[in-house]
């Protein structure tokens, strides 16, 4: 018998199958959509979520990341370059503005432990998992 079932409620029939086939990754790698910027790397390891934007040409300080009830949000401004000796921009495939990306974080993170890091256009950010979630040995006595 097979372990597919859908109970009507076709998104959460998505997400639970999502989550039996590929675990429990933030919710930002399925729904993001093909224009998004930044663009995210998302991964795990046993001590830690790690998240990275590729945002080059992004002043550091114009960069904001914030946790806030189980999200955390990348927002920033890339501000537009002037064309050079005064020549007129015909195409533009570089995205300029503001942007926000909202990633929900799985419920192991621990919104104390977050650090972010920016260097050579790419935005590290290392999310704690709580202690309680960690695996550990226990002692036969």
């Amino acid at each position: 018998m097979s372990d597919l079932y859908f109970s009507g409620d076709l998104f959460s029939d998505l997400d639970r199958v999502q989550r039996q086939l590929f675990g429990n990754f933030p919710s930002s790698m399925r729904s993001s959509r093909a224009d998004a910027f930044p663009r995210l790397n998302i991964g795990s390891t046993e001590e830690a979520i790690q998240i990275v934007a590729f945002a080059p040409g992004i002043d550091p300080a114009s960069l904001d990341v914030t946790v806030d009830k189980g999200t955390l949000t990348i927002s920033g401004e890339r501000k537009a370059q002037a064309p050079t000796d005064g020549a007129r921009t015909y195409a533009r495939e570089r995205f300029n503005g503001s942007f926000r990306r909202v990633i929900e974080l799985p419920r192991n993170a621990d919104a104390e432990r977050v650090e972010a890091r920016y260097e050579n256009g790419l935005l590290s950010i290392t999310v704690g998992k709580r202690e309680a979630s960690k695996p550990r040995a226990i002692a036969i006595q």
